[in-house]
């Protein structure tokens, strides 16, 4: 009998599996699940009086990333996914204000900030190279 993780683990595989294996897309899934897996790890160190404030509100943005971005991939209309890129793009900077605020407020140990940090800046690079080339796209077929 599987475990529940065992379960997720095959979910998550069968979803990258529709994004070509090699691709620039599947190396942007890969960050993305890295990164919110990450977040889950070091936000249960948070004091127990955030778990409804930013704990919560730091997990469900870096999912956001992912969720927007694989939501955005599954749609036709190449119009729609840029609005779920763009939405991804926007959780992963809410996530990143998070993250400063965290380390402010002393919830964070530096090299795991500097690690966050780097996956949001790697992920943010590689979602706006996506955004980019599919805005240029739309706005050729429009000629």
């Amino acid at each position: 009998m599987k475990t529940l993780k065992q379960e997720n683990m095959e979910t998550t595989k069968n979803t990258n599996s529709k994004i070509e294996k090699g691709t620039f897309k599947n190396k942007l899934v890969k960050r993305m699940d890295d990164f919110v897996h990450f977040i889950y790890k070091i936000t249960k160190n948070y004091p127990k009086e955030e778990l409804y404030g930013s704990t919560n509100q730091l997990r469900r943005a870096s999912l956001s990333v992912i969720l927007n971005y694989i939501e955005g991939y599954a749609r036709r209309r190449p119009a729609t996914q840029l609005t779920f890129f763009e939405t991804a793009y926007g959780s992963l900077k809410e996530s990143s204000y998070l993250l400063d605020f965290s380390k402010d407020e002393g919830w964070l140990y530096i090299n795991d900030y500097d690690s966050a940090k780097k996956l949001v800046d790697e992920i943010g690079a590689m979602l706006w190279t996506e955004i980019k080339n599919l805005d240029n796209s739309i706005k050729l077929s429009k000629l």
